[in-house]
């Protein structure tokens, strides 16, 4: 069984499906209003515990009724919660999605997830240095992120970087991290002086954009390669991200190739868009592999 630390986010995601998008100034009717346990952190966990994985969780929440929620989340999907805290006084985290047209728009507020930082990340150092791979998104703190990719190539554990949401991200942290995950918007961010082609050549096996319906691109050393992604017809996308970043950090842990890897990632995550909520739709092990 791969042993995995997810360090990140966890939040209660407030979902409206709709129509359509509101333009500014004006007020729509909506289709129906939910709450779900979510946060790219959060979501990374519990689908990598899905697949399979001994996953340790690394994050804060609100000491509110949303924190009690997302706790009990992570113990129904048997994510162990030794380092995660309530932060008294403080709000959970919250993301406030529209689903509309077939896509989703998300506004974050960080909340308690903004004390994840070196301080408390530094009280799970024993199980980070005793992981097969740690998974770390950018929903917290930048100082964290480079904290942790430090910490990781000190110790020798491979780190994966979803660099999500998007923002820009020093040399030295790149050159740390084992693996990163970037769209193609947050590519384009990362790397803005680059054409994404130069980019993968700099990198190879170690940066992977992907592409949506379009597949997994990444250079294997010697040439360009596309993974195709699954087609299938989407009823919620949100979360997909998270989900193939978790099978991917899983199979890699188990020591599958890398066009294996993004393979069982890209099924993941496509089963992931079929079904309601980012966690909702996130396949099991034995759903993934029947339908591969």
């Amino acid at each position: 069984m791969a042993k995995l630390t997810v360090i990140g986010s966890s939040s209660m995601d407030l979902v409206v499906t709709a129509p359509k998008r509101p333009s500014k100034g004006e007020t729509i009717l909506g289709e129906s209003f939910k709450t779900v346990p979510g946060g790219k952190g959060a979501n990374q966990a519990v689908a990598a515990s899905r697949l399979g994985a001994e996953v340790y969780m690394v994050g804060c929440v609100g000491d509110d009724a949303f924190g009690k929620a997302i706790l009990e989340n992570f113990k129904k999907n048997n994510v162990f919660t030794t380092y995660v805290e309530p932060v008294t006084g403080m709000e959970s985290g919250t993301a406030h999605i529209t689903l509309a047209e077939g896509d989703n728009s998300i506004i974050v507020v960080k909340g308690a997830n903004n004390y994840v930082t070196p301080e408390f990340v530094e009280k799970a150092l024993d199980v980070i240095r005793e992981s097969d791979i740690v998974l770390i998104q950018q929903e917290i703190p930048e100082e964290t992120v480079e904290y942790v990719s430090e910490k990781c190539h000190q110790f020798g554990v491979p780190l994966l970087l979803n660099p999500a949401p998007a923002r820009p991200i020093r040399k030295e942290v790149i050159e740390k991290a084992a693996y990163l995950t970037p769209n193609e918007l947050e590519a384009s961010i990362l790397f803005d002086k680059k054409n994404l082609h130069e980019s993968l050549i700099e990198y190879p096996n170690k940066v992977f954009i992907t592409e949506g319906k379009n597949g997994v691109r990444f250079h294997n050393g010697e040439k360009e390669i596309v993974v195709p992604s699954y087609p299938v017809e989407a009823l919620d996308t949100t979360g997909a991200g998270d989900t193939f970043n978790a099978a991917f950090a899983v199979a890699l842990a188990e020591g599958k190739s890398f066009e294996e890897s993004i393979r069982f990632a890209n099924r993941a995550a496509s089963l992931s868009v079929t079904k309601f909520g980012a966690q909702g739709g996130m396949p099991t092990r034995k759903e993934v592999e029947e339908s591969m």
